[in-house]
């Protein structure tokens, strides 16, 4: 098992931030992990809203809302047989900024257990473009890093 930390802090306020996280069907146009996305249900996104991404390392999954409360906390879940965890999302508004915890969890099922390194290193990898990726979107500026 893999579990992955990362703060940040972005300047801009919560309800920015979260917005732009919970617009999963969008990732694609900031994320460099990601090479499509798209919203796969309809109505209010909350728990149980689904999305399918094009993830770089792991190709075309389903991922899916969980504890979901506005401006404090939503998981990314991946709906995968050969791994099970998430990327939890915490906020904290301070003032005009905000602090983002991201936990993400990878467990390796099955088979898959044997990849356990390689699984944990793509997870950091990633965990650590996405969170770039957000903070230039949302600041206007440029990520330092850009993966293919």
């Amino acid at each position: 098992m893999a579990l992955i930390s990362r703060t940040q802090v972005i300047a801009r306020p919560v309800d920015d931030v979260f917005d732009t996280v919970i617009d999963a069907g969008n990732y694609a146009s900031w994320n460099p992990t990601i090479t499509a996305s798209r919203r796969m249900d309809e109505g209010e996104i909350g728990d149980g809203s689904r999305f399918e991404w094009k993830l770089r390392g792991f190709g075309t999954v389903i991922q899916q809302f969980e504890e979901f409360r506005r401006n404090e906390r939503v998981r990314i879940v991946p709906q995968l047989r050969s791994l099970a965890g998430g990327h939890r999302f915490l906020f904290t508004a301070e003032g005009e900024r905000t602090r983002v915890d991201h936990e993400l969890e990878m467990i390796p099922r099955g088979v898959f257990r044997l990849f356990t390194p390689i699984i944990a290193r793509t997870g950091r990898n990633n965990l650590r473009a996405t969170a770039e990726a957000l903070r230039a979107h949302l600041e206007g500026g440029q990520a330092t890093e850009r993966l293919g």
